[in-house]
């Protein structure tokens, strides 16, 4: 994809939404991190689903890191991998009172570091609660990047690392966004809803899925 091309693809992208956010439902740097970290292989809507009870509970790390593995796991039933995930939120959030005085790290090595933690976890929290502008690439992200000509890769880290150079500066913070609500809402992976994609004559995707009748 041509430089115009991706400046005029993020021009319509903000236009229809100038200032995107997660889906996820978060109040603090603590619960976007333990959020995103739920969110691995579920839906943010079963994730927002099973927070609130968790949040009311734990609303700190150290109320968190309090709470027994059972506990948490009690909470957060209804998502998946819910042991090993409810083993990660008490350990890091032990780790971020032991390493981090009850405070989320802005940078990635400490993150990452973190249990549970990965590079798109880390690249969402340094985003939103950071305003750094990092690339979380995901599934949709993944997809849409390639259907697009966008970015091509076959793994996030080549996708993100291809994305860093091609998207326009004035975009970079909010680009993961867009790309992840237009995979999630738009470009399904099944069936692509083309017939009404503000990118469909920039998009190179065959065949364009009709609309339905």
């Amino acid at each position: 994809m041509k430089a115009a091309q991706v400046e005029m693809l993020f021009a319509r992208l903000k236009a229809a939404n100038p200032q995107p956010v997660s889906d996820l439902h978060y109040r603090n740097p603590f619960e976007l991190l333990v959020a995103v970290v739920l969110s691995a292989q579920a839906t943010d809507a079963s994730v927002n689903k099973a927070t609130p009870a968790l949040f009311a509970a734990a609303p700190t790390p150290e109320a968190m890191a309090g709470l027994s593995e059972d506990e948490v796991a009690g909470h957060i039933r209804t998502i998946g991998l819910y042991r090993t995930k409810a083993r990660n939120v008490v350990a890091l959030s032990r780790a971020l009172v032991q390493q981090h005085a009850g405070q989320v790290p802005g940078s990635r090595e400490a993150l990452e570091a973190l249990p549970g933690v990965g590079r798109k976890t880390a690249n969402v929290v340094l985003n939103i609660a950071f305003g750094q502008p990092t690339l979380a690439v995901d599934t949709h992200v993944l997809r849409v990047s390639n259907r697009l000509g966008l970015a091509r890769g076959s793994t996030p880290l080549q996708v993100e690392t291809r994305l860093m150079k091609v998207v326009p500066p004035q975009y970079a913070h909010d680009a993961h966004h867009w790309l992840i609500l237009h995979g999630r809402y738009v470009c399904k992976a099944r069936r692509p809803e083309c017939w009404r994609c503000a990118l469909d004559d920039l998009c190179p995707y065959k065949p364009k899925t009709p609309a339905p009748r």
